[in-house]
Parts: structure tokens; C-alpha cells; sequence
């Protein structure tokens, strides 16, 4: 379009009505403000598996087939451009709001499984939009407001790279430039979050191309004299206003759903369960005569009314001042003060914010149980409302149900709730086998009953999707093996964490101007415990089964018809692992074999190197008594003068959980 046409277009004030123009927008006339699942707006949707709960399958195949049931609904709805997968939040900020979006604390795990998922969407014809771009570590102050500017993240340059670069704008601000389409070269389309345009023209010379859901404040006729009057070079494009105002209008609802996908939606919300205690063979149940039942996350919500909008039984915010967080989901927010971080009136499926369901068809545990129970002949006891129940100590297994919330808008405050662990602590002591479910939206401490001795089994279920109690019930009866492993690090003490427990708040000089420091660099999640020689709880990439797993025939190959450049261009494929992993026990179930590598300290300004970084893992299905063979790649992918190839001893290691002994070698280069 020339330039007069386009001031002409411009001139009708119209902008948020503009559609297909090929130079002014980018075919986003369906675009809607979604996350990873259907917007709390919209009808007959799918629930899936959050992001953090697919992040614990740590299973690629299950992450594609995810991508392309949730794109191909997408496109059903009319939407052409699916606002994820989720690369930030990272985790850094361990009490994140949004740490449930993505899939996991470590960059490597998050990146397959963000490319897995990109993959499946772009497969059936929609467009993902990998997001936030970047270092958007915190709810806390990401808009300006009340005088606030969003907050600072003050990054370095190794930690920019190696960690958070993982493609859509974040709220806060950042200090460096150039990163995305100059030293990248990425080449798709950037667009804002909603609401997220925090200037004009600067904007556009960073690279933003759109802005969502309207210009508001900076653009509208604003953009139109910075054409005039010369302030928008003739060498930047002109900015795309998103979201044409017919979408207030009323529209015929679409059933998207696809039956196909059954079976994803079934498997993805097995295979995110977490087993992280089973003493005395506690699970799986034993078909127990009587069956008690207790904790508020059991049984459904009471109220599932999509037309009620953006409701507090909706959005899952119950257990708090809804009021105060509706004023900061849309501005500027912080931690609710006095909040327990759990929701009370029913059990999680998915989460709150953009990203939260109006479920079309859900299965609660309770409903699951019943459901069993009824073909079983079992006898069941429930209190969902009882803090401190009376428990009948004739049963044979007892059953206790909570959850952790959090959503878009507001940090978490804090990784546990006295509540819910007075709850536990009151079921266990009179009996001697109680089963602990959390559906959690990311790392739930749990020192408050994990070592009681009547605490036999406790499982991380994080959000499951529609499928929830089915899967769940599949797990506990033994007719699924819980295969998943913890994505995220569980400390002991919240002070274990260090400076990535909270958001940073506006203080001292900052108090208008909030910094957030990442003075922790690379040493995020399990590389800080490394670091600082932390114990934590429950490690990185733990999980247990109800089968036992051997590793064995161990050997690093190096390729020696391979020359090495310092700055080497290309994939450099320098050898290769191998592994034999053997199912030493009575049940088959999948394997997830884990490389780790410790790198060589470069030496250059005093680095300090991670212990050892999460380079490879493959999922496996491995029947009883068999032995499968693992095979990992070690491979560098260099860009001349960037990416340097470190020379020196590097540590390879195999493992299936946090807390096996690994399979250990050596690889020099």
C-alpha cells in the first residue's frame, strides 16, 4: 500500500476496524487474547493439560500431538494465531504467577518440548506465537501504574543467552537491543502482549509489528501525525492494529472439540503426575474396602457459568479479595496480602488469567472415584469442607486433596498454606495410610508432612485438563504407572531459593522506577542448589514408579574425524552416548533417561561454570524384564564470533531420576 493510501485509511479513524491490508496488518483479523488454552470468553472448549503439567510428562510425542489438537481447535474457532507456547516466565521467580504457562525451570527440557509443541500447531495450519519475549520473570509491576513505571529487568549478556532466550513482547522493560531480528535473524512477525505497548515509535524501531489488542494511547491518530510529521522513518513498517471491533458483536458458537483427541487429553493428564513418596507399597490401592475421602480440591466447582465472565468461581479465586486482583490483572498488581494461594470452592483444572477455561466437560477425582468405586464394591467417606474432618479409622485408605493456585496479574504468596498442611497433618495422625494429591500450578513445599510416618504416598498432579479425576483414579488403582518427572527443583525452606523467591519490589531510589537485578546469573533452579550446595527435597527431574529401573553398558564415543574450531560454524556432531536401561520390575511403563553434561569452566573473567545442565532425555517404553538402548547425540550449535566452543574435560552423566546414581564418563575436546 503507498504511503497516501495509507494516511487516507488512517485519516478514517478507524483503525482497530482495519482487516487483511497487506501492508498495515498482517492477517490478524481473528486474533484473540488466548494463552495455551481457550479464552474464559469463548464456548465448547478444550481443557488441556497446562503447560507445567505437560513440562513433568517430559514426553515429546505427547507434547506434539498436544500442539496439534489445540492448533486445529484454534482454527476451528477462526483463530489463526495462537498466542504460545510459553518460554517466559522461566521459573526464575519460583512464587511466579505464571510459572504454571510454561513447561519447566530448565531451558534445554522447555526448549524441546516449546518446539514439540510449535511443531504440532503449525502442523495443522495456525500460527504460534512463542512468548514473552523477554525476561518476563514476574507478575509483580509488569504494567506502569499508580506513578510505577513496569518494572527493569538488568541482565547480563551470558545469562540473556544461555537461560531466558528462548515470540511475543513482555511487559517489562529491558536493557539490551538487537537481540531478536538483528543477532537472531528472526524473520516472523512480533507482536505485543495485551496492553503491553509502553511507547510509540520507539516500539516500532525495536521491532514490534503489532500491537494488541488496539494502539490505544500511542498509536490511533497518533500514529498518523508520526507519519506526517516524520517522528516513524519511511524504513520501518507501519505498525498492525489487532482485534477489529466487530468481535463485541454476538457470534455463532463453534464446537471445535475434536473425539480424535481423546486420547491426548487422556494421556496428557496421566502422564504429568508426579509420584515423589510411596513407603509400604501404599500405592497402588489394594482395592480397599472403605475408602475416606477429604480436601477441598476433590470434588467440582460449585458454579461452571461461562456467562458470568470474568467470575471469581471462573478464575478459581475463591480463597481471596477478588476485587483487588481484578484491579491488578489489568494493571498494575502485586501478591494479595493475607491470601492462602489456594482455592477452595473445587478442584484445579487448569488456571486463572488470559489463559483460564470455561470447561466445556470435566471429571472431577470425586466423580472418577465413584465411578470406581461403584464397579468395585468399595465403601467411600467424604468431607470437602472440613478443615480439621472427623476420620473414621475403619478405613483402609485415606485419601487427602488440595491444590496451590495462582494466575495472570499477581505473584504467588507463597509455596505452601498452613490450611491445607493443618488438613494432612490432621487426617494422618489417626491414620496409618494417607495419600496426599496436590494439583499444584508449580513448586509446592511440603516439609510440614512429608516425613510424617503416616504420609504414605504423595503426588505432584499439577493441572490436568478435563481429564482429571479419570487419570487420576487410572494411577491410583495401579491401571496407569505415574511416569512423569518434577520439571522444577522442591527446596526444603523458601529460603533455599535465595533471591529468586519473590518478585522484586519497588524500594529505596527505584520506588517509581522497580529493578530487577538477575545477580543470580545462570544459576537458576538446580544449578543454584548445585551451586550453593543446597539439599533440596525432591530434585530436578525426580519421579517415582511403581517399577524399578536398572542402567547399564555406559559408553561416550567421540567422533575423531571431526576438526574443532575455536568459533566453529554449523552443528558440530562431536559424539555420541549410549545406554542400556533395564525394567527390573513387575510393571511396564516408560523410562525417562536423563544426559547431563558438566561443561568446562572457559576461564575467561572468573565464569563459574554449572555443575552439571540438562543436555538430553529420551522417554522410553520398556516392558517387564527388558532392555532398551538410549542413544544421546552431543552436538554444539555454533554462530562465528557469538558462540564459542569450549575446549577442556567435559563430565557426561546418565541417570532416570534426581536421585539415582549416575552413569558416569568423560569427554575431552
Amino acid at each position: 500500500m503507498h504511503e497516501a493510501e495509507e494516511l487516507e485509511q488512517l485519516e478514517s479513524e478507524e483503525l482497530e476496524e482495519l482487516e487483511e491490508s497487506e501492508f498495515l496488518c498482517v492477517s490478524l483479523k481473528y486474533s484473540v487474547p488466548v494463552a495455551m488454552a481457550a479464552h474464559f470468553s469463548i464456548l465448547l472448549p478444550t481443557t488441556w493439560p497446562s503447560g507445567i503439567h505437560v513440562g513433568a510428562s517430559w514426553n515429546k510425542g505427547l507434547t506434539l500431538a498436544r500442539g496439534k489438537g489445540m492448533g486445529g481447535e484454534f482454527r476451528t474457532k477462526g483463530v489463526n494465531i495462537l498466542l504460545g507456547p510459553v518460554v517466559g516466565p522461566a521459573g526464575r521467580v519460583v512464587s511466579g504467577g505464571r510459572n504454571w504457562e510454561g513447561f519447566a525451570s530448565d531451558p534445554y527440557l522447555s526448549g524441546v518440548l516449546v518446539s514439540e509443541t510449535v511443531k504440532g500447531v503449525q502442523g495443522v495450519g495456525d500460527i504460534a506465537s512463542t512468548k514473552h519475549f523477554v525476561d518476563n520473570e514476574q507478575e509483580t509491576n509488569r504494567n506502569p501504574g499508580g506513578g510505577v513505571e513496569a518494572v527493569l529487568s538488568n541482565i547480563d549478556n551470558r545469562t540473556e543467552l544461555e537461560i531466558y532466550l528462548c515470540i511475543m513482547c513482555s511487559f517489562q522493560r529491558q536493557d539490551a537491543n538487537g537481540l531478536l531480528k538483528t543477532k537472531l535473524g528472526f524473520r516472523g512477525g512480533v507482536v505485543s502482549d495485551w496492553r503491553a505497548q509502553h511507547a510509540g515509535v520507539a516500539t516500532s524501531e525495536a521491532g514490534m509489528d503489532m500491537a494488541m489488542p488496539n494502539g490505544g494511547d500511542f498509536w490511533s491518530s497518533h500514529l498518523k501525525d508520526a507519519i506526517k510529521n516524520g517522528t516513524m522513518p519511511e524504513s520501518l513498517p507501519s505498525p498492525g492494529i489487532g482485534m477489529p471491533k466487530d468481535l463485541t458483536k454476538p457470534h455463532r458458537i463453534v464446537d471445535a472439540r475434536n473425539s480424535s483427541f481423546k486420547s491426548t487429553l487422556f494421556d496428557g493428564a496421566v502422564k504429568g503426575h508426579v509420584l515423589v513418596k510411596n513407603i509400604r507399597n501404599a500405592l497402588p490401592l489394594k482395592t480397599p474396602k472403605l475408602l475416606s475421602i477429604y480436601g477441598y480440591s476433590a470434588k467440582n466447582p460449585d458454579e461452571n457459568n461461562p456467562t458470568d465472565g470474568l467470575s471469581p468461581w471462573l478464575m478459581g479465586s475463591g480463597s481471596f479479595d477478588y476485587q483487588e486482583f481484578g484491579a491488578g490483572f489489568f494493571g498494575w498488581s502485586g501478591a494479595t496480602p493475607g491470601t492462602t494461594g489456594i482455592v477452595l470452592n473445587g478442584t484445579l483444572y487448569s488456571r486463572g488469567g488470559s489463559g483460564a477455561t470455561s470447561h466445556s466437560l470435566t471429571i472431577s477425582p470425586y466423580d472418577a472415584i465413584v465411578h470406581q468405586a461403584s464397579k468395585d464394591d468399595i465403601a467411600l467417606f467424604w468431607d470437602f469442607h472440613n478443615g480439621k474432618p472427623a476420620v473414621d479409622p475403619a478405613s483402609t485408605a485415606y485419601l487427602v486433596i488440595g491444590n496451590a493456585w495462582a494466575a495472570e496479574g499477581a505473584d504467588r504468596p507463597g509455596l505452601r498454606d498452613d490450611y491445607t498442611d493443618d488438613l494432612i497433618l490432621h487426617v494422618a495422625s489417626q491414620c496409618s495410610n494417607t495419600a496426599v494429591i496436590f494439583h499444584n500450578v508449580g513448586i509446592r513445599l511440603v516439609e510440614e508432612s512429608i516425613d510424617h510416618p503416616n504420609v504414605t504416598a504423595v503426588i505432584f498432579a499439577h493441572l490436568l485438563g478435563q481429564a482429571s479425576g479419570k487419570a487420576l483414579v487410572s494411577i491410583l488403582h495401579g491401571k496407569e504407572n505415574p511416569s512423569g518427572k518434577l520439571p522444577y527443583t522442591v527446596a526444603r525452606n523458601e529460603s533455599d531459593y535465595g533471591v529468586m523467591l519473590r518478585p522484586d519490589e519497588p524500594e529505596g531510589i527505584f520506588k517509581k522506577l522497580p529493578q530487577s537485578n538477575f545477580t543470580e546469573g545462570v544459576f537458576v533452579d538446580y544449578r543454584h542448589f548445585d551451586e550453593n550446595k543446597i539439599k533440596p527435597r525432591f530434585e530436578f527431574g525426580f519421579g517415582l514408579s511403581y517399577t524399578t529401573f536398572g542402567y547399564g553398558n555406559f559408553a561416550v564415543e567421540k567422533d575423531g574425524n571431526k576438526s574443532f574450531e575455536e568459533f566453529p560454524k554449523g552443528k558440530i556432531a562431536e559424539g555420541g552416548v549410549e545406554a542400556e536401561v533395564e525394567n527390573k520390575g513387575e510393571v511396564e511403563d516408560k523410562e525417562v533417561a536423563q544426559l547431563h553434561l558438566g561443561l568446562p569452566s572457559t576461564g575467561r573473567d572468573g565464569e563459574r561454570v554449572p555443575v552439571r545442565q540438562l543436555r538430553g532425555f529420551e522417554k522410553v517404553f520398556i516392558g517387564v524384564g527388558e532392555t532398551k538402548k538410549v542413544v544421546f547425540e552431543l552436538s554444539v550449535w555454533d554462530v562465528r564470533a557469538m558462540w564459542r566452543l569450549g575446549r577442556g574435560e567435559y563430565k557426561v552423566e546418565v541417570k532416570g531420576s534426581g536421585r539415582d546414581l549416575p552413569l558416569v564418563g568423560k569427554l575431552t575436546i
